[in-house]
């Protein structure tokens, strides 16, 4: 198709960045979205330099509720078909939730969740008029865990992208495909911007996992049609395990796989 690009959130590092990298690889143009300006010129250039791709960028706050409609207004005007939608972008709260605001949290979801069915509705109708698309949902292996006492909203939200993205399946018949990427602990700076960097250091290191192998078979997963991609065997087991593992037992071996999330408030 014509002017046909992927737009990708959150996409100037961890594993946005690398989605970015990897699709501009297999030579699709980008519009990325982020934050930072300068960092999104810097990127935009680089990737279209090295790939010989075409490569826009927007600056946006998905926090803020007119985002999706800025980003969406953004590529209409210039004549962007979006026909790959990777919602990417995200971060988490530190605190236990009564140490939260309200604001605070709405802000979150609206990363985690609003904006992404936000950016689907506003895509979804035009990849129905365009004959396909995909759409990926950067989701986590939390939507599988039990409920955590730090982060208490991330794991249930995810939860519910899971089913959001799979609900997005029966529009298969159009042409379109949903697929849910739910990676394990990546090495990325999310720790840190969410405040639980100590955590993620007392995790073992044979469960943290590149975001460059994360955003290789996510988006190797959604180009196939899978509805839900698990990186890595590593991850997979462990979703497995979570499956048919009594919650008892789970609770004696969380601060092994999951350092100070089942803790007492």
């Amino acid at each position: 198709m014509k002017n046909s690009y992927a737009l990708v959130t959150g996409a100037t590092s961890g594993i946005g960045l690398e989605i970015s990298k990897y699709l501009a690889k297999k030579g699709y143009n980008l519009i990325l979205v982020a934050r930072t300006k300068d960092k999104l010129n810097y990127i935009s250039k680089d990737l279209s330099q090295k790939y010989n791709v075409e490569c826009d960028y927007f600056p946006s706050d998905l926090s803020e509720i007119k985002s999706p409609d800025d980003i969406y207004n953004f590529t209409k005007e210039n004549h962007y078909n979006i026909n790959i939608l990777v919602n990417n972008a995200g971060y988490a709260l530190p605190n236990a939730f009564h140490k939260n605001s309200m604001e605070e949290e709405e802000k979150c979801l609206r990363v985690l969740g609003i904006s992404v069915i936000a950016l689907t509705k506003k895509y979804i109708n035009d990849m129905i008029s365009n004959g396909g698309g995909k759409i990926m949902i950067v989701s986590s292996v939390a939507a599988f865990a039990p409920a955590s006492s730090l982060q208490s909203l991330y794991g249930p939200v995810k939860t519910f992208m899971n089913r959001f993205s799979e609900s997005l399946n029966f529009y298969n018949n159009k042409g379109i495909t949903s697929t849910a990427v739910c990676p394990g602990y990546t090495v990325t700076n999310f720790h840190t911007a969410s405040g639980v960097q100590k955590e993620m250091d007392s995790v073992p290191s044979f469960l943290k996992k590149s975001a460059k192998r994360i955003a290789e078979e996510g988006v190797e997963a959604m180009l196939k049609g899978k509805k839900v991609c698990v990186p890595t065997k590593t991850w997979k087991i462990i979703v497995f395990l979570l499956s048919i593992l009594p919650k008892g037992l789970f609770e004696l071996i969380s601060d092994f796989f999951a350092p100070g999330r089942y803790n007492d408030v």
